[in-house]
């Protein structure tokens, strides 16, 4: 086919006809004139359709978008098809776009769009960054473009709806904060000379930062010109209370503080109301001291077993999950990671749950508290709930399978003893009072014990300790005191049938705000009267310089002093060591290191399965123990230190595993246990002595952890070496953790936690893969308070230094604490 000449070629009269045209007439002059012009020749230019001059006003209906910029024709393909009809055809076509189009615009307030319109996001252009809907798409695109929805919310996906999600979680916390139960009068309610006020002059303060406490709110009002009384505020909770003068002193202060904002919070003042004990008690149910201590204690044993089995394994399963978040992107992840969904999500195999031959009575330390019941009555026995919660509130122990006989009995006695006391029980609020906490440790006779014997008759000695706080109490009133309550707990032990044993009577001096005294607290012991005149003189002369009392793990015989860590339950301790030395992997030629020993329990009942035991204690008092234990017990291949683990775990491992590549070359043999023990006979030269005092222990303490010598001419040199941590609820030091991790030589480790939740953090830093060195560290941590211990843990595992990770290999679940929701759990590691 010829070229066709374009429209800008046309002879003046057909471009005249076609510029003259009205839109409703534009398609037939450019059918007839035109019908021998291919499609694609037509020019996009809007010249050719320039409008007409200003006598002939074009409709305001052909200066549409789609008439300047129509969108693209396809040409045509076959040769036989009228060109004439094609173009015709997309005239019609864009004619009627048009008319859709004016209509819509002409009758857009006619138009009611659906309530949803833009309610939502677009799922679409949040993944694509672009939507094909484009203008026509119901939902948003961002949020600038984001309505509010007929019930007057945002989409929950939106910035708006986390910001109303979190503005309600606040509101629920601060409606909880504001149903704290005190049991006695409000805190808020009393002054700081212990007065009380006028509530009609105080106000609530909400919306306060969570980590300001009573100072930081003084800063504050001081800081805004606001003259104040009192100010009071609790750290973690949203609310404090501020007292005035006079109703002036109000007035001013609410105009000032009302709306104030405060880390991007605004500041609402509220009524102070008076709450009481009855009324809190409808909004909240208070716990009895059995529902406190032993919460499943109406469970069947069985029931609680199968509960706490489960909860173990979802703390395995927890593991699993966060091991996974803590590996390197990017890198492959470990094995028993990618194993765990073979196990149901645990990342290790669970081998099931040891229980507890003895589920009664079975505590051989109870600790009771000392303060006012709910009707204001002085009593030794549970709290009812935390403190941080505002329960202050004290039971007497009814009803608590867990707690012995015996300390019932002395827990009753010393009750009697306060009653007539004139000094007062203390005030955890104003931090006042004199009695402050009771304590019976008892020793055990040798031998396996069931439910069904008596109590006493399975009690060979019993340590009582008092904990007070001298701070401006008189010498001779308390001293007075002393001796009344001495003849108390005498008297009281020969009355009962059968008669308690009594051993040492011991009163502690603690000034702190806790009642968890350190291990140094002032110990004082007491004479024990054994008639109205007279005191037993062979407990003067031996009991008053030494106070300690014995109990028997497998067959040995322990001394145990008022503040060293013994297990709480000894028969199913016995059971939970005989797992850790199995899974250890014991033999004479391995040195087994026992972290966190107290007394040396561990290390001693594993000590004839091994060629060297070192205990590592901070509590000086339970290092003394550790080495007298050793000693009447015959025991020679244990050597305990005084020290924190994480100042002296790194030097032991380099100590007695220095090892240099010609040692290691040269294959030594490994020395018998014989030549073992001949050496450490002279590696104990440098030991203390048993009757070392605690004074002299922890005086040596620091200079024992930062001036360990490799002590290569007399330490022998081990195939094997072990680990076995028994931490406290806190788990172990980060310190510890680096320095078990980075050492090569240390392939097995045995984690004993009475706090599952805790091990699961460790083993988090212990299980993971290294970081490379451009990835570690903390770069994108922001200082989350908020933040789990497993989070925390993931944080830490960035910046642990180049080495091989351990791996978990088997689990179990021991029973240590029936009737309670609280279980021990031993994991080994391996690598």
């Amino acid at each position: 086919m010829a070229s066709s000449p374009s429209i800008d070629e046309l002879p003046s009269s057909a471009a005249e006809t076609l510029t003259s045209q009205t839109p409703s007439t534009t398609t037939e002059p450019l059918t007839m004139e035109t019908s021998s012009i291919e499609i694609n020749e037509i020019p996009l230019a809007t010249k050719t359709l320039t409008p007409p001059p200003p006598a002939e006003p074009i409709p305001m209906e052909t200066s549409s978008i789609e008439d300047l910029h129509p969108a693209p024709v396809k040409p045509i393909q076959s040769s036989d098809s009228n060109p004439t009809d094609n173009i015709e055809a997309v005239g019609e076509k864009r004619k009627r776009a048009d008319d859709e189009k004016t209509d819509l615009e002409s009758s857009e307030t006619k138009v009611t769009l659906s309530p949803w319109w833009k309610t939502s996001l677009c799922s679409y252009f949040r993944r694509e960054a672009s939507c094909s809907h484009g203008n026509e798409c119901k939902y948003a695109h961002g949020e600038a473009e984001l309505r509010m929805k007929p019930d007057n919310t945002w989409d929950p996906t939106s910035e708006r709806g986390k910001k109303a999600k979190a503005m309600k979680m606040t509101e629920q916390e601060v409606k909880e904060d504001e149903e704290v139960l005190f049991t006695e009068q409000m805190m808020e309610s009393i002054d700081d000379d212990g007065s009380v006020f006028d509530l009609s002059l105080s106000k609530c303060l909400v919306h306060l930062p969570r980590k300001w406490q009573s100072d930081e709110l003084k800063t504050f009002l001081g800081e805004q010109g606001v003259q104040y009384k009192s100010a009071k505020k609790r750290r973690g909770m949203m609310v404090g209370f501020v007292t005035f003068e006079n109703a002036e002193q109000l007035q001013i202060g609410v105009e000032i503080l009302d709306g104030k904002t405060v880390n991007s919070n605004n500041l609402k003042i509220a009524d102070v109301l008076p709450r009481t004990f009855d009324k809190k008690e409808t909004k909240k149910s208070v716990k009895s001291a059995r529902e406190a201590v032993t919460p499943l204690a109406d469970l069947s044993y069985a029931d609680q077993l199968e509960q706490k089995k489960a909860s173990v394994a979802q703390m395995l399963k927890k593991l699993a999950r966060s091991a996974r978040k803590a590996c390197p992107n990017g890198g492959s992840l470990p094995e028993w990671v990618l194993t765990s969904r073979d196990r149901g999500g645990l990342s290790c195999n669970l081998e099931g749950i040891i229980e507890s031959p003895i589920t009664d009575g079975y505590r051989n330390k109870c600790e009771f508290s000392v303060g006012l019941s709910v009707l204001g009555k002085p009593t030794v026995g549970f709290s009812l709930g935390n403190f941080c919660a505002g329960v202050t509130a004290v039971e007497e122990p009814v009803n608590c399978p867990n707690i012995s006989k015996i300390a019932i009995q002395y827990a009753s006695i010393f009750q009697k003893v306060i009653e007539k006391s004139k000094l007062q029980v203390w005030n955890r609020f104003h931090h006042s009072g004199f009695w402050r906490q009771f304590t019976v440790r008892e020793g055990r006779k040798p031998g396996v014990f069931s439910n069904d014997e008596d109590a006493v008759t399975r009690i060979a000695e019993v340590m009582l300790i008092v904990q007070v706080c001298l701070t401006g109490s008189d010498e001779a009133e308390v001293a007075t005191e002393f001796k009344e309550m001495a003849k108390a707990f005498a008297e009281g032990a020969r009355a009962s049938s059968p008669t308690l044993p009594l051993t040492v009577l011991v009163v502690q001096n603690h000034t702190g705000i806790s009642n968890v005294a350190p291990p140094d607290a002032p110990l004082q012991v007491l004479p024990i009267p054994t008639s109205d005149n007279g005191i037993n003189q062979e407990q003067d002369t031996n009991v008053l310089t030494e106070a300690r009392i014995h109990d028997h793990i497998n067959n040995l015989r322990f001394s145990i002093s008022p503040t060293a860590f013994f297990q709480v339950n000894t028969v199913t301790a016995e059971k939970l060591y005989s797992v850790a030395g199995d899974w250890a992997d014991l033999g004479p030629d391995t040195l087994l290191f026992d972290v966190c020993c107290g007394t040396g329990t561990i290390g001693l009942t594993l000590a004839h399965r091994v060629g060297m035991v070192i205990g590592i204690e901070m509590n000086a008092s339970a290092v003394v123990d550790a080495e007298r234990n050793a000693t009447i017990n015959g025991i020679s291949n244990c050597k305990f230190i005084c020290a924190k683990a994480e100042s002296v775990m790194s030097s032991l491992l380099k100590q007695y595993f220095d090892v240099t590549e010609m040692e290691e070359a040269n294959d030594k043999q490994i020395p018998s246990t014989e030549e073992m023990s001949n050496s450490e006979h002279v590696a104990d030269q440098n030991l203390p002595p048993p009757n070392t005092g605690v004074e002299d222990l922890q005086d040596n303490a620091q200079k024992d952890s930062s001036s360990i010598e490799p002590e290569k001419s007399i330490k022998p040199q081990f195939k094997n070496v072990v680990a076995i941590v028994d931490p406290p609820r806190s788990g172990l030091h980060p310190a510890v953790i680096k320095a078990l991790r980075t050492h090569p030589r240390l392939k097995r480790l045995v984690y004993i936690s009475c706090n599952p939740e805790t091990l699961v953090a460790n083993a988090i830093e212990l299980c993971t893969p290294s970081f490379d060195e451009a990835d570690r560290g903390n770069k994108n941590y922001r200082g989350n308070k908020r933040i789990g211990i497993a989070g925390l843990a993931r944080r830490r595992a960035q910046s642990m230094p180049t080495s091989e990770p351990f791996r978990p290999v088997k689990a179990m679940a021991v029973d240590l604490f029936p009737h309670t929701d609280h279980c021990e759990m031993v994991m080994l590691l391996e690598r």
